[in-house]
């Protein structure tokens, strides 16, 4: 009998059993963050919609992407995406920028239908001036495309899980479905149209040392600007139920350093061309999140966040801490299988 893949493995013990109506008439979570538009800071309202979430976490899943725990396990109905975002609008607020997930797709008919991507784009229409929404790129057609932009009336922005450009590192170590140049045709189809595009960029995928990931960062920020423009440097946190979390626990993997969030953004910016660079680390400072010694996390944080606002990297120029040395030191050393 052939043996099963540790990502086929995983992708099967975290989906979820179908979830009862009642379940499915409540969002994920929202929240406001900060954000900008230009040079103008904002507010931005984050909803997480309940769906079926990602065809691909089904069938294999990406090797650091736990959102298939918080999805429904079936398709959701047009009138429980209703009552979802019933409740949603009932908390927000007008902030101009407004970003909705659905831990997968939300071009996908499979999580959202088409007729509902329609009302929930129109519902923040004239009240919100930037609607983001997260898609793989399979789905980005004419078709799912043009009824959004007819419904919304502001700027559409859809964002793209590109991650890295290297077709080794997306397709060996993320485990993504598509290979790099799908995504970055997708870019330049989201372009064409006339719309914005976002393309995420993961710092440090399992297998990579923490001087790899940088230098595949650095290097997927210059391939990638041509085609997109914004580009987020997200660096790895420890999501349950991952090929991640198993090899964080048998001390395999270690979640990168803020040092590394700041060299890949001090470098990247040299190659970003007219795109837009940022990082908002999730989970930063947590031990399964990106973090240094403890000491200088809340400062070096708040500065990547400061310099991604501002587009202003001299920002991060003069950070220091006596951790900083071992940063640097420990750059090769996961290839040894040492734990730093």
């Amino acid at each position: 009998m052939r043996r099963e893949s540790l990502a086929r493995s995983v992708a099967r013990d975290r989906r979820p059993a179908p979830a009862p109506e009642e379940a499915a008439r409540r969002y994920v979570n929202q929240w406001v963050e900060d954000e900008a538009i230009g040079v103008e800071r904002v507010r931005a309202f984050v909803l997480i919609l309940k769906t079926r979430g990602c065809y691909w976490a089904d069938l294999k899943g990406c090797s650091m992407c736990g959102y298939a725990k918080d999805t429904l396990g079936r398709s959701a109905s047009p009138a429980e995406l209703e009552e979802q975002l019933r409740r949603a609008l009932a908390r927000y607020r007008d902030e101009p920028y407004v970003k909705v997930y659905t831990s997968g797709s939300f071009l996908d008919d499979r999580e959202v239908d088409a007729e509902s991507r329609a009302e929930i784009v129109r519902a923040f229409s004239g009240r919100a001036r930037r609607f983001l929404f997260e898609t793989l790129p399979e789905f980005v057609t004419d078709g799912t495309l043009g009824p959004l932009a007819d419904a919304f009336a502001g700027e559409l922005e859809v964002a793209l899980g590109l991650e890295s450009t290297d077709p080794t590192v997306l397709g060996r170590y993320v485990h993504k479905s598509a290979a790099p140049e799908e995504y970055l045709a997708a870019g330049d189809r989201v372009r064409a149209r006339g719309l914005r595009a976002k393309a995420y960029l993961l710092l440090k995928p399992p297998y990579l040392t923490e001087s790899e990931a940088v230098d595949d960062v650095v290097r997927s920020v210059g391939e990638a600007a041509p085609h997109f423009d914004a580009l987020s440097v997200n660096p790895v946190h420890i999501q349950n139920g991952t090929v991640v979390e198993w090899l964080y626990h048998r001390h395999r993997y270690r979640p990168p350093w803020l040092w590394s969030v700041v060299d890949a953004l001090r470098r990247g910016a040299e190659r970003r061309g007219a795109s837009r660079l940022v990082s908002f680390p999730t989970a930063g400072g947590l031990a399964r999140g990106p973090h240094n010694c403890g000491e200088c996390d809340a400062r070096v944080l708040a500065a990547i966040q400061e310099a991604s606002l501002r587009q202003e990297f001299s920002l991060l120029e003069g950070l220091d801490c006596p951790c900083r040395p071992r940063w640097a030191e420990a750059g090769g050393l996961e290839a040894l299988g040492v734990e730093a």
